[in-house]
């Protein structure tokens, strides 16, 4: 099978959304986080996507020495890519998200492509005792939260961090992002091939439904042509049938504990790897390969693992 059609496997592995309380199995601190990291990258996944946590409440820590006890970690005992958030949490300003990328120079960074809602707090109606006071009023806060991505702070991010020849994982929730990401492209400040994440099942983005995952495929089909490389993710019970779906149209996929916390109906994952090893089992059932990490630098267009600063 060519490169090319092999299917990229990215795997989450903590993120910003779900908090402590809500799973024993959520990586924390760094030993968990790196551990969580090589353990995705033995199951299948080529790119590892990286939040850092404060180790004590597990809330989101976008400081850069949040990240370096676990960078440096990952980097010795794995060849995956590394792909550091510039996401952060919601609440974040720009200037303090990109400050991990900034320093230390990854192959990958994510990237918002536009501001929206962004609803948490329907996980109140599951989860109803916190260890930490931070995650409850983090969630009920996201009733009156507007994730700011706007074409200031965009160009900021990209300007930032592009002269480091650091590539990006387009996050899109809504089909206006990927109109942004077009604009950005018109004028030069992005550069195929894009590698572009559809997001689907966030309140306040797009839905889950089959028919949003084929509009969001068509209208980056229209916009993009050869340019780019398709991924999805889907959040929460969303996360399998989408990557499914996904991998049988082309694409590449997304899994992870920041995602989702299960896999399975009333059933948690206990690490990130089970659902990596999932998404490898539908993706060979179809036929399909997955990539390896060397594979997704080629089919990226990445500059190396031997470039970054850690």
């Amino acid at each position: 099978m060519a490169i090319s059609n092999k299917v990229i496997i990215t795997c989450a592995v903590t993120g910003a959304i779900h908090t402590p309380s809500m799973s024993p199995h959520l990586p924390v601190s760094p030993e968990e986080i790196a551990e969580a990291a090589i353990g995705a990258a033995e199951a299948g996944a080529a790119i590892v996507h990286l939040h850092a946590r404060d180790p004590i409440t597990g809330k989101p820590d976008q400081t850069p020495e949040g990240f370096e006890p676990f960078l440096k970690v990952v980097k010795q005992r794995s060849d995956c890519v590394i792909n550091i958030t510039t996401g952060g949490a919601p609440w974040m300003k720009v200037e303090e998200r990109i400050k991990p990328a900034a320093v230390y120079k990854p192959e990958v960074a994510s990237l918002n492509m536009g501001s929206f809602n962004f609803g948490l707090f329907p996980m109140l109606d599951r989860f109803k005792e916190f260890k930490h006071d931070w995650e409850r009023e983090a969630l009920e806060s996201s009733r009156d939260l507007i994730f700011r991505n706007t074409f200031k702070d965009i160009e900021y991010a990209l300007r930032s961090l592009g002269e480091a020849e650091t590539r990006f994982e387009f996050e899109c929730y809504d089909t206006g992002h990927l109109y942004n990401l077009h604009y950005f492209l018109q004028r030069g400040l992005v550069k195929p091939p894009l590698f572009i994440q559809t997001v689907f099942g966030i309140l306040g983005g797009i839905g889950p439904h089959p028919e949003d995952v084929l509009h969001m495929k068509r209208t980056a089909d229209r916009l993009f042509g050869d340019q780019y490389k398709w991924s999805v993710l889907g959040a929460g019970r969303n996360q399998m049938p989408i990557a499914a779906m996904a991998a049988a149209m082309g694409g590449n996929v997304r899994v992870g504990l920041e995602d989702s916390l299960w896999i399975g109906p009333g059933q948690l994952a206990k690490t990130n790897a089970q659902q990596v090893s999932r998404a490898r089992q539908i993706i060979e059932g179809l036929g399909l390969e997955i990539a390896t990490a060397q594979e997704a630098r080629e089919i990226l267009a990445l500059k190396g693992g031997d470039k970054v600063a850690f």
